[in-house]
């Protein structure tokens, strides 16, 4: 009971507390009431016709809009002073592109070679076959009007030799070779089975490398601009299940391509993983390099190279020895037998009937 009477009395004087405060409030304001003067009547403002309002209404707009633009500006300025995410270089340029062609009179082996080579390269563009007299000018413009910087053309020669170009278009430099021993992925019929337009991995041989073969080195990066897949290609599957491998043996480039298989139910470990070979196969010798594109100075000139031509005239001569010589050895029998005759002997008609 002495709780709750104490309680009441505390609720009573807030009460009267709060009762005073609003007096004195009302108090002061009655005063500030009386002591400020009444302003004038002013006269009633015209209302503004709707054409006046119709462009105060757009200056608004104007207005807004600006301001708008500025809060763009300074959130492109921002945006500028964040530092931006680094890209990985993988050496190859993002927008690398190679052209592949051939010229007219291309055998159905190399149009086969070149098709697969196509499948291989995620970055190629096609075209059709060049008939001019100077095919080779005309691929520079081909590749200036497909947006490439880098050409593979294919020269066929009496119907028999083939002959590859890779170029960096249009200012060089550019290398020839002299293609041999071409096997393509269905005359093989190999196991090796990858996905197309996959990023290969580029296995080079340590001669390559070497310093005392410099030449070996430009035809390093050429076939790397060439058969490396830009990265981050629109074409370009996000796997890495095949290997572009490049042997120097003999003089010449050596061409395998092997797909990687992984052994099956257990973690991808580099111990057990094993190469299918899935074609195609060829052989390329390099003849010359030069310092533009398909012509200019020559950087290199192989000493040993023997062209197809020479080759079948020496194999002519060998062929035309060859009857020669048997000639020869015929005449030489009949001479020997002519001088050998037997003379007649006496008991040669004894046995006549």
């Amino acid at each position: 009971m002495k709780n709750k009477k104490k309680l009441d009395e505390k609720r009573k004087q807030a009460e009267l507390k709060a009762r005073g405060e609003i007096a004195s409030a009302s108090e002061d304001s009655s005063s500030d009431e009386e002591v400020e003067p009444e302003e004038p009547a002013r006269p009633a403002k015209k209302q503004p016709s709707a054409s006046k309002k119709r462009k105060a209404a757009a200056e608004s707009d104007e207005e807004g809009g600006d301001g708008e633009e500025d809060e763009e500006d300074e959130d492109e300025d921002d945006n500028r002073d964040k530092p931006r995410p680094k890209v990985e270089f993988t050496g190859v340029n993002t927008k690398e592109k190679c052209v592949i062609l051939s010229s007219r009179g291309v055998t159905s082996r190399y149009r086969h070679l070149m098709l697969d080579i196509g499948t291989l390269i995620p970055h190629s563009k096609k075209d059709s076959k060049l008939d001019t007299k100077n095919p080779k000018d005309a691929v520079v413009e081909v590749a200036d009007m497909k947006s490439c910087t880098g050409a593979m053309f294919f020269e066929c020669r009496k119907r028999t030799d083939c002959y590859m170009w890779l170029s960096k278009c249009p200012q060089g430099p550019s290398v020839k070779f002299h293609v041999e021993n071409v096997h393509t992925m269905a005359e093989l019929k190999l196991t090796g089975n990858h996905l197309k337009f996959s990023r290969p991995a580029l296995h080079f041989d340590a001669a390559f490398d070497d310093n005392e073969q410099p030449h070996l080195k430009l035809i390093k990066e050429m076939l790397t601009h060439t058969f490396a897949t830009p990265y981050r290609h629109h074409k370009m599957k996000p796997f890495l299940d095949h290997i572009f491998a490049f042997y120097w043996e003999d003089g010449r480039i050596w061409f395998r391509n092997y797909q990687i298989v992984h052994p099956q139910g257990k973690e991808v470990r580099s111990s057990g993983v094993t190469l299918s070979e899935a074609g195609p196969r060829l052989c390329l010798h390099p003849i010359k390099i030069f310092a533009g594109a398909f012509g200019g100075p020559t950087l290199y000139d192989d000493p040993t190279y023997v062209s197809p031509n020479v080759q079948r005239r020496e194999e002519k001569k060998n062929d035309q020895g060859k009857y020669a010589r048997k000639v020869q050895k015929k005449a030489e029998r009949k001479a020997h037998s002519r001088m050998n005759e037997l003379k007649p002997d006496e008991l040669d008609d004894v046995f006549q009937d």
